[in-house]
């Protein structure tokens, strides 16, 4: 996918001033010939080898010290279950622990009737085996997880990936400036300045919710699909003639 946008200016004899980053130093470069400016996005789909789920565990008690233990024994269960997949401790990271205290509410007296106290603890798992994650759901479920975000799916290093895009990219828009240049009456364009943006390779995240009890002995399916990574980029060319 390419997107263009144009912005023409004439300059003669003149100095145009080149865009740079707020803490970088502004260059002046010397033009003759009117100056073009094309955005362009471009974008590489691939098979993804990285997925990302959250797994988490919610635990009710009349204390905040005795939910805090039954949660603790609950969620390291479930952590020793990440583990027993194959899941390195590099790629399990908690996010989040929360300890909140619980209420009813007494409709004959009106008032807030306190039942007890509910933690809740998460973790997000990377698996790099993505055929698996399926069955890996299932298996946290079954080791008590009473709930599960995602799956995410990525490409751990799309280095390759951005590179294929970006060559396509000023392919593309070289192309379409020497076009213009033409239109114009110039023989051909000169890059003066480049900027560029990158574009993750995962697509917004699909949420699951699951029950602590399996209802299936079949493991979740799941389809990976493929992912987009990509780059924009942001060209500036003088139009020039042979000789220039």
């Amino acid at each position: 996918m390419i997107r263009y946008a144009l912005a023409l200016g004439l300059v003669s004899g003149a100095a145009a001033m080149v865009a740079a980053p707020a803490n970088a130093q502004e260059i002046e470069i010397e033009t003759h010939g009117p100056v073009i400016e094309l955005s362009v996005s471009e974008s590489v789909t691939a098979e993804p080898d990285l997925v990302t789920i959250g797994a988490g565990v919610t635990s009710q008690a009349a204390t905040a010290v005795e939910a805090m233990r039954i949660n603790a024994r609950q969620m390291q269960s479930v952590i020793n279950e990440i583990k027993a997949l194959g899941v390195q401790d590099k790629d399990i990271q908690t996010t989040g622990i929360n300890l909140n205290a619980q209420y009813d509410y007494d409709r004959t007296n009106q008032r807030q009737v306190f039942r007890g106290y509910q933690v809740s603890n998460r973790v997000s798992v990377k698996l790099r085996d993505v055929e698996g994650t399926g069955a890996a759901l299932d298996a946290l479920v079954a080791a008590g997880a009473t709930d599960l975000s995602g799956p995410t799916f990525s490409i751990e290093n799309d280095e390759d990936a951005k590179a294929t895009a970006r060559e396509r990219a000023i392919e593309r828009a070289q192309a379409r400036a020497e076009a213009y240049a033409k239109l114009f009456g110039f023989d051909g364009v000169k890059v003066m300045a480049v900027s560029e943006s990158l574009r993750g390779s995962s697509p917004a995240p699909q949420m699951v919710m699951r029950s602590a009890v399996l209802e299936a002995d079949a493991a979740a399916p799941v389809q990976p699909g493929q992912v987009s990574t990509g780059v924009n980029l942001s060209i500036k060319y003088e139009m020039v003639n042979d000789g220039e």
